[in-house]
């Protein structure tokens, strides 16, 4: 780089890139409002729900389960994530990064092993009243 220069010239295709994406999401949003039909009528207003007519209230209220299901599965396909670059670089590692993983994934399968006897897995579990 030469002095008095402060622009890295090696980030000049990401900003490209980011630019181009930037006015395709822009020219796709104009593109669709000029020639997307603007009848209205009573099927289009309807909720769809896969293909099926909507049965019950459009605002009708989920179990909590569904929503704590859903942040398990968040949390154990983020740590996957974690175990990715590992994974790559496995046969270039050192004993101590080994032995981190290790606990690492120990403490993933205590985790999973809690959730399970807590029953947050179970959809239908269901508590008897006294």
């Amino acid at each position: 780089m030469m002095p008095g220069s402060y622009v890295p010239i090696g980030y000049l295709p990401v900003l490209f890139m980011m630019i181009a994406a930037f006015l395709f999401a822009v020219g796709i949003l104009v593109f669709g409002s000029f020639f997307r039909l603007k009848r209205r009528y009573s099927e289009s207003l309807i909720p769809y729900e896969s293909g099926n007519d909507p049965i019950g209230e459009t605002g009708e209220r989920f179990s909590v389960k569904f929503y704590v299901i859903a942040m398990l599965f968040v949390v154990f396909d983020v740590e996957i994530a974690f175990l990715y670059p590992w994974a790559i670089n496995f046969d270039n590692i050192s004993s101590v990064a080994m032995i981190s993983v290790l606990i690492f994934i120990a403490i993933l399968i205590a985790g999973y092993i809690y959730d399970w006897k807590k029953g947050a897995f179970d959809m239908y579990h269901r508590r008897k009243r006294q």
